[in-house]
């Protein structure tokens, strides 16, 4: 591949994730995952992006971009599972469950079992982050009066409150800790690459592990809109029951989450005192969801991104 020419201060759309003992890096035309075998041998595989029509229509394109980073993210992750685990994964004793599956679906059952993980994961999700806060909020104020604009802001310290716990919590797990090292190999990777600098690993060490388009970033500004947003109900909205008011806030999450897209889009274009103010929270989050890497995850980080970087450099600008 021929080397991509050198850049200077240029803010960026290549981006990733980290997964299991490895990283999927993507880029404008081509996205990549490395993974660690077992072996020590590092897999990886590269793959065309799919353009989507959407891409470029503001406040629509952060819902989709959204939903095709989910699809994306859990796909290279259980693939990540799949090469870490090694002869371990495929020997792994079927559950009964996992046994039904492939007796009523077939070569289809891995399919259908992603998407009910998936729509369990979105289900707990809604229940956590919109029900809970919102049920809370409602027994409180049968017992303390309120104020109805009040209601939202602390549903949304309960949110936020919920989210902190949850990322600390999983911080603690020693997988959850190589994983969340891999994201921090992630993100000084990219600002190497944006700063210019040759992707060395002594290079690379030396760049932050905090960047301002992570997705956690990107989270904690679903939370500040929604309590914004939802501030603005209607006061017959505010007063209703529980049910009503998270029917509401469904129907407002396309909007909460294209809003959020761009503010993430403006605080990661530029670097001015607003945008440093925006990126601030998300930042300070990113203690939890990032770690210092070791240096053959930087490594495995430069084999990610090497193969997505376009030969012309303008057409990854963010």
């Amino acid at each position: 591949m021929t080397k991509p020419a050198r850049r200077t201060n240029v803010k960026t759309s290549v981006g990733g994730q980290a997964v299991m003992e490895g990283i999927m890096m993507r880029g404008p035309q081509k996205w990549c995952l490395a993974v660690r075998a077992p072996d020590g041998e590092v897999v990886t595989e590269v793959h065309d992006v799919v353009k989507r029509p959407w891409s470029k229509w503001p406040l629509i394109r952060g819902v989709f971009s959204f939903i095709d980073s989910m699809v994306m993210g859990y796909k290279t992750l259980m693939r990540s599972a799949e090469i870490s685990m090694g002869d371990a994964f495929e020997e792994e004793e079927p559950s009964k469950i996992d046994k039904w599956i492939e007796e009523k679906f077939g070569d289809a059952g891995m399919k259908v079992l992603m998407a009910v993980s998936a729509v369990l994961g979105v289900v707990l999700a809604l229940g956590l982050f919109m029900f809970l806060p919102t049920a809370t909020v409602s027994g409180l104020s049968y017992l303390i009066p309120m104020a109805d604009w009040l209601k939202p802001v602390l549903e949304g310290l309960i949110k936020i409150a919920i989210f902190i716990i949850y990322l600390g919590l999983v911080s603690k797990m020693k997988e959850i800790r190589r994983v969340f090292s891999y994201h921090g190999a992630e993100h000084k990777t990219i600002f190497c690459y944006e700063a210019g600098d040759p992707l060395t690993v002594e290079n690379i060490r030396g760049h932050s592990r905090f960047h301002p388009r992570c997705g956690t970033s990107f989270i904690f500004i679903v939370l500040i809109i929604s309590i914004l947003l939802n501030s603005a109900l209607p006061w017959p909205v505010m007063a209703s029951g529980v049910f009503l008011r998270v029917a509401m806030k469904l129907v407002m999450l396309p909007v909460v989450m294209g809003v959020s897209y761009e503010l993430l889009r403006l605080a990661g274009r530029h670097d001015n005192p607003v945008t440093r103010v925006l990126s601030a929270p998300g930042m300070w989050l990113q203690r939890l969801t990032t770690k210092e890497p070791d240096d053959a995850m930087i490594e495995m980080a430069i084999q990610a991104v090497t193969p997505v970087l376009p030969e012309n450099p303008d057409e990854a600008k963010w």
